[in-house]
């Protein structure tokens, strides 16, 4: 997958008008100035290291950022068709942790959190086209790190929104385990928003793959030639013991096919 620099921009300028749409006031000047100050590094950050996770590519980030934002509004209205109670949050609320739920895999106020493998063997072999940047200075888990950003920037959350990022990750973070396992009623989520989020960013995900397997370059792989079998199937094929060349050990095992 790839974008060109159009639809990079063309995605840049979607993020901003979340940004009118949704926010008023102190808040959405003080968003605005924070997404002002990463612009550069978020429009071509990718949103994952490796390739056969979501949007591993220059602009994967926002990219990946706009279908959560368009998944959650979709799972929101599903949710209250099917007789859920959204009434303890806000929509402006779901809005903003979609929006800031990955924040933090813009990197810290000097360094990006991503840089380009240099490795070829890895980027071949294991699909890992970013490292993290060990030039960050404290390592801390992708939320943590939004949390961080939007507290330095002075925007204000409420703690429905903090839930919502911190555990937007669902089960995949053991760390998540005390907000979504607990059974005692008096310390069970009070919104459903972090289970519409979940759900919002893993099916963004899910697409974002599902587009990168479609494009996924297929290599054609040589059937393995069927061996001959053995005119006494007890024995076991005779190797000579001096310098036998590859070609005399093939003709013992297969017979006198050519390769």
């Amino acid at each position: 997958m790839k974008l060109d620099e159009r639809k990079i921009l063309e995605n840049w300028n979607d993020l901003l008008k979340v940004i009118n749409d949704n926010f008023s006031g102190e808040r959405k000047d003080k968003l605005k100035e924070m997404y002002n100050y990463f612009s550069e590094r978020m429009m071509f950050a990718p949103a994952s290291g490796f390739e056969h996770l979501h949007n591993c590519f220059a602009g994967g980030y926002v990219d990946h950022v706009l279908r959560v934002i368009k998944c959650a509004e979709q799972q929101y209205n599903l949710w209250k068709q099917m007789g859920s109670d959204c009434d303890g949050y806000t929509f402006e609320e779901l809005m903003f942790v979609a929006l800031n739920h990955d924040l933090g895999k813009v990197g810290d106020l000097e360094n990006d959190y991503y840089e380009p493998c240099t490795s070829e063997w890895h980027r071949k072999n294991q699909g890992r086209l970013y490292d993290s940047n060990k030039s960050i200075g404290h390592h801390m888990p992708v939320p943590h790190r939004s949390i961080f950003l939007l507290n330095h920037f002075g925007i204000t959350m409420s703690q429905v929104e903090m839930i919502g990022i911190f555990t937007h990750d669902g089960l995949y973070d053991d760390g998540n385990k005390t907000y979504l396992m607990n059974w005692a009623d008096e310390k069970s989520l009070k919104t459903n928003l972090p289970l519409v989020m979940h759900h919002a960013d893993h099916m963004a995900s899910r697409i974002e793959y599902e587009n990168w397997k479609s494009h996924k370059p297929v290599v054609n792989v040589q059937p393995k030639p069927k061996k001959k079998s053995w005119s006494n199937p007890n024995a076991a094929p005779k190797v000579s013991t001096s310098n036998q060349s590859a070609q005399d050990m093939f003709k013992n095992l297969f017979g006198d096919d050519e390769w």
